[in-house]
């Protein structure tokens, strides 16, 4: 598994170098479309707008729903790649398993799309004067998020294989995604809270907006729920694939595209 992590290591750094301006132009147009939507709330709302911690709290979830949208779009990307390319088969013909070696390079690009949120945070914080904190507390939540987003991609994934062309899918999903990441759901009470609580990534993403945008401490008792959403999201993710792909090699369309 080592072999293989630093396979995939090599793989996205030598990509990265390749196609340099790719990844350059998605960190100029994600800023840009955030600055935008600034933009227009201030013309709207006029010259006397106080935005306070909502300010805050609106750029940790435009950032999150970012970094969520590179992961879940991962997995399902690279499947139809590698169909095209005709190299699908060679990968589920890996000793170490399909789902395997997807994961090892989720984890390969993980350092580098972290690289990237961070850079489109920082320029956000200085084009808007949001002023994000970053305990070391965050990491924790960061973590059950990563956790729920990898379970997602996974099941995009089982799309892909099943499905093959799945690009208006991912498409009405980043929408849906929106609305959950943006949602204040940590406001909410009662049975909302609840459901809420059962979503993928929301109770994470509200522990995230309490410590960098609001300056509040961890809540252990959400942290928890967090945890368990994260766990069980990527559980299901990994079952799903693993049922399409045992489809796909039953029917014999692994390869096909």
């Amino acid at each position: 598994m080592i072999n293989l992590l630093m396979g995939e290591f090599k793989r996205t750094w030598i990509q990265f170098l390749r196609y340099p301006a790719e990844v350059i132009g998605g960190v100029i147009i994600i800023t840009s479309v955030f600055y935008g939507l600034f933009i227009s709330a201030q013309y709207m709302a006029g010259p006397a707008i106080a935005f306070g911690d909502r300010l805050d709290a609106i750029v940790v979830g435009y950032v999150l729903w970012t970094l969520v949208i590179f992961i879940v779009n991962d997995v399902a990307t690279n499947l139809q790649l590698e169909a095209q390319t005709g190299t699908l088969e060679q990968v589920f013909l890996s000793p170490f398993g399909a789902s395997r070696v997807f994961l090892a390079r989720a984890i390969a690009s993980l350092g580098l799309r972290l690289t990237l949120i961070l850079t489109i945070l920082l320029i956000i914080m200085g084009i808007t004067g949001s002023r994000i904190q970053f305990p070391l507390a965050l990491v924790l939540p960061l973590v059950t998020l990563l956790l729920a987003a990898y379970g997602l991609a996974f099941v995009m994934g089982a799309c892909a294989l099943i499905f093959k062309r799945v690009q208006q899918v991912l498409g009405i999903f980043q929408f849906a995604l929106l609305f959950l990441l943006a949602a204040p759901t940590e406001d909410w009470r009662g049975p909302a809270r609840a459901f809420a609580n059962g979503l993928p990534m929301i109770p994470s993403t509200g522990l995230l907006r309490d410590l960098m945008a609001r300056g509040a401490g961890l809540d252990w008792g959400q942290m928890g729920v967090a945890i368990a959403n994260g766990l069980l999201y990527f559980a299901l993710g990994m079952v799903v694939f693993g049922w399409a792909e045992r489809q796909a090699k039953r029917r014999g369309t692994l390869g096909g595209y």
